[in-house]
């Protein structure tokens, strides 16, 4: 990454009752909450060598438990208020705002992203003005941009299977170039916990 390109991490404490509540259902807060956190550990591990990094948390009183998770060029801010939506239109524009050219940001939900994912998004925003990674419950992973594009992030059905669709149309809507990444799979309930921790004594992740 360059000093104009930014890499947004939402993250939640790894507490229980905070992460992972529809794990939760199955496993229960305090397993959930240490899964989360194995999941979390997992995808920060892969960038640790990176810069530009920023670590967007929550809640606003969670620095302490997310502070270990730093590295040394990395920084950690609150997430704004409101919905998801709201917090990644936020993100985006004061990420803009502080000077960078191009943002990406991903969930820690996901631990099959790697850093070539990442490099992908940025060299896909050198022709496209939005990146989307498709994720296989009809979310997205990532969401890149090179311009604050508010539109995209207001009155969308979150946690719903259209969320994807929902966000192309709006882009065809506008004329916005878009480049879509690898389809990935988020970790959200108990099967979705069983086969990653199954990928992890498969030779291919």
């Amino acid at each position: 990454m360059t000093e104009t390109e930014k890499l947004l991490i939402f993250l939640k404490a790894p507490r229980p009752g905070c992460a992972k509540t529809r794990l939760a259902e199955a496993l229960g807060p305090a397993a959930a909450a240490l899964a989360y956190r194995t999941l979390v550990e997992a995808l920060l591990s892969r960038f640790t060598g990176c810069t530009g990094i920023e670590l967007h948390y929550a809640p606003e009183d969670a620095l302490e438990e997310i502070r270990p998770w730093l590295k040394p060029s990395w920084i950690a801010r609150p997430q704004s208020s409101g919905d998801l939506g709201q917090r990644l239109q936020t993100a985006f524009r004061n990420s803009f705002a502080a000077g960078a050219k191009r943002t990406v940001i991903i969930g820690s939900d996901c631990p099959a992203i790697q850093p070539e994912d990442i490099q992908a998004a940025w060299s896909a925003l050198a022709g496209a003005d939005v990146v989307l990674g498709p994720a296989a419950d009809g979310g997205y992973w990532l969401i890149g941009l090179n311009a604050p594009q508010e539109h995209l992030f207001k009155n969308i059905p979150w946690s719903t299977e259209t969320v994807l669709r929902e966000s192309l149309n709006r882009c065809q809507t506008r004329g916005l170039r878009v480049d879509l990444l690898r389809e990935l799979r988020d970790v959200d309930t108990k099967e979705d916990w069983q086969a990653y921790l199954r990928s992890l004594t498969s030779p291919h992740v």
